[in-house]
């Protein structure tokens, strides 16, 4: 039977603070229940570096949410962030593009899942990163190109762009160990820029291309989505927390006092800036006090945040894509929450339109959680409840399917839907795959008979042509 209601808990664990909602999925519509939050711990730059002070941090913030909503959780769609650019990075992006013949006439999802699976093996893919999203975002059937869904026509080649994220293999089993010692198993893993763009974006800036950033707390994720899906991604391993330890080193206090200092008089708006002194706890030495003027504080704020959305400007270069961005910047995160940030944003992205998104709004939440850190955790479980992209290869597997057409009456997909591991050379002949169609659950086994060289060579081959 259709599962049409449901319980998901989506968790944001970011570096600053880690967000908890449990939400009930009613028809597909989620309702929140219940929320929680605790500071983050045993986390640095979106990584995993204490385990065992990560895990209670979680815990802290799952109990809250479960106080609240009076319903356990066994399951979580949680975030991950991104890191630093460069070799050193644990999330790394493909682009590939995965060529079929089709002999069957028309295109269904048997199709178009050998079709992503041909993209996935082509990719290289290094050998310790897993898949964590596989996004086509553009298909081509024959000579008829930008196509946005092939279902249900008739072509004799199949061809799928594919957007490709990874993750390190260890950071994702660090992520699940710290999920699971705080009681509950990982569902899904979703980049957390993917998930804020979900819970921020219109249709019509996604149609016009788009570049979302969420400005957190010690990393800002970026990713440009152009139609149907996302087509670059990058993170800056910087954030609000940045300006708190430059307050707190070049003013000699600590950082509880530069935190304050900055959440008071964290505006980028020079004509709102009065002279003043302001008052604070030196750094170290318990019991004194030092002083510094506001301009000073103004100066301070302005420099770090305009060298953040500087390197931010240049990822938008590298991308390639910024010609393209019709909608310009949408920015969310906690870091938007400074006065002045859209206009220095805007001159910043050389008079691209720039636009401050909060979440959407989901029946249930309180007003003071309708705010841009919200973002992320919001974005999870608008995934779960089915707002995700079409044909999606998810972290765990699974091939995501949002498509209404697939309403059968058991719910189920008409085409078995094969698995990632499929493409596994040494995994099992006997696999289990499992789609999902919006809140809709299926599984089917999947028989993948034994073939030698020469068939793979053939079967490679036919293809191509």
């Amino acid at each position: 039977m259709t599962e049409l209601n449901q319980t998901i808990l989506g968790i944001d664990i970011g570096s600053s603070t880690i967000n908890a909602i449990i939400a009930e999925i009613r028809d597909e519509i989620p309702h929140v229940i219940g929320a929680g939050q605790h500071k983050s711990q045993g986390i640095k730059k979106g990584a995993i570096v204490n385990i065992e002070l990560a895990s209670r941090a979680i815990r802290a913030a799952i109990n809250d949410a479960k106080r609240v909503a009076g319903v356990n959780c066994n399951k979580a769609i949680v975030s991950i962030s991104g890191s630093a650019s460069g070799s050193n990075s644990y999330i790394k992006s493909y682009n590939s593009i995965g060529i079929i013949n089709n002999n069957n006439g028309e295109i269904g999802i048997k199709e178009i899942n050998r079709a992503m699976q041909t993209a996935l093996y082509n990719a290289t893919i290094q050998p310790d990163f897993d898949v964590l999203h596989a996004l086509p975002y553009k298909f081509k059937v024959d000579n008829q190109d930008l196509i946005d869904d092939p279902m249900g026509m008739v072509g004799q080649r199949l061809e799928v762009f594919v957007h490709i994220i990874c993750a390190q293999k260890g950071s994702l089993n660090n992520l699940r160990k710290a999920v699971k010692m705080a009681g509950v198993e990982v569902a899904n893993i979703v980049l957390s820029g993917y998930a804020s763009a979900i819970a921020v974006l219109q249709d019509d800036e996604k149609e016009q291309g788009v570049a979302c950033i969420d400005m957190g707390g010690s990393t800002c994720n970026l990713v440009i989505h152009l139609g149907n899906s996302i087509q670059y991604n990058d993170c800056l391993p910087v954030g609000s927390q940045n300006i708190t330890n430059d307050l707190s080193m070049i003013l000699g206090t600590t950082l509880a006092a530069a935190e304050e200092i900055k959440l008071k008089h964290g505006s980028l708006r020079h004509e709102q800036i009065a002279d003043g002194i302001i008052e604070m706890p030196t750094s170290g030495d318990e019991g004194t006090t030092t002083t510094a003027k506001t301009e000073v504080v103004y100066n301070i704020i302005h420099a770090r945040t305009e060298e953040t959305l500087m390197f931010l400007a240049k990822f938008l270069e590298k991308s390639g894509l910024k010609e393209r961005l019709g909608a310009g910047v949408v920015l969310t995160g906690g870091m938007v929450k400074l006065d002045g940030i859209r206009e220095l944003a805007s001159a910043v992205f050389a008079n691209m339109p720039v636009r401050i998104a909060n979440p959407h709004p989901i029946s249930g939440f309180f007003e003071s959680q309708r705010d841009s850190s919200f973002a992320t955790v919001v974005g999870l479980i608008l995934y779960g409840s089915g707002h995700f992209t079409n044909y999606e290869y998810a972290s765990e597997k699974q091939l995501l399917v949002k498509m209404a057409k697939f309403n059968n009456e058991d719910g189920t997909i008409p085409n078995p839907v094969q698995d990632i591991a499929d493409l596994d050379p040494n995994n099992k002949p006997e696999q289990e795959a499992t789609g999902k169609v919006g809140a809709r659950k299926t599984k089917a086994v999947v028989q993948k008979p034994k073939q030698n060289l020469w068939q793979r060579f053939w079967q490679w081959l036919t293809q191509l042509f």
